[in-house]
């Protein structure tokens, strides 16, 4: 496991590179050394950070051998304890300043993807977005508002913020993963189902799962049907890796 620290490149309409902070986190690259042909964004929740979900990258990898998985730490110091990060802050959960935080976060996160594809030599077909909680938040909300669409979006125990503005500001249509536990106390289940149902109307292909008993967390179920869609997406077949790494 790497880390990286990747300064972000901006587009002219995006805020000034010193106004960015540069994102560090850990990162797995592909098993055989050899230069990744796909990937997949870890996008941690509040109050945690990249560690949380580069583990991730042990299960996903098995069906994207070819992959680099990059968890990069929120950009800005948690203000509920003395230590993770946040994208933005919850400390009035209100949808006004929820809506607030994802748009202040949201040049930060494209201005990553802009950088790691150009790096990377790949484009948004290549790429995947993986959310946890706010995580969830900021990739439900940059993903369909980029002009090229991505690979695909999975979302875990998250929720759409500024439902209201989707239907005008959306500008592609990647295909997206909902999972949640039916027994969260963080983010209340219903709000996986508001999203699919917004972003259907919207033209967006969603799934959605409930798991039951499981409350602010990832199962086994969510993991499986996690590697399932990023294999579909990136039109994978499973078999032959299997073959290849047996």
């Amino acid at each position: 496991m790497s880390k990286f620290k990747k300064p972000a490149k901006l587009a002219p309409d995006l805020p000034k590179e010193e106004d960015i902070p540069h994102l560090t986190g850990p990162m797995v690259l592909p098993r055989d050394g050899s230069k990744p042909e796909q990937v997949v964004l870890l996008l941690h929740g509040v109050g945690s950070d990249g560690d949380d979900l580069i583990n991730l990258a042990t299960y996903f990898g098995r069906v994207l051998p070819k992959a680099v998985f990059i968890a990069p730490n929120a950009p800005f110091r948690f203000d509920g304890g003395p230590m993770g990060f946040q994208w933005f802050s919850l400390a009035d959960p209100s949808k006004e300043k929820k809506l607030e935080g994802v748009k202040m976060a949201a040049p930060i996160l494209n201005a990553l993807i802009d950088h790691l594809l150009a790096e990377l030599g790949l484009d948004e077909s290549k790429m995947a977005l993986i959310g946890f909680s706010q995580g969830t938040m900021m990739a439900l909300h940059v993903g369909p508002r980029r002009v090229k669409p991505l690979a695909g979006i999975i979302g875990y125990s998250g929720a759409l913020v500024g439902d209201d503005l989707l239907a005008s500001e959306i500008k592609s249509k990647p295909p997206v993963l909902l999972m949640h536990g039916e027994a969260d106390p963080i983010v209340p289940p219903d709000l996986m189902y508001h999203a699919e149902d917004t972003l259907k109307a919207a033209g967006v292909p969603v799934a959605a799962y409930l798991s039951p008993d499981l409350g602010h967390g990832l199962d086994d179920m969510g993991i499986q049907l996690g590697m399932e869609f990023l294999a579909e997406m990136f039109g994978i077949d499973v078999l032959e890796v299997a073959g290849r790494s047996s």
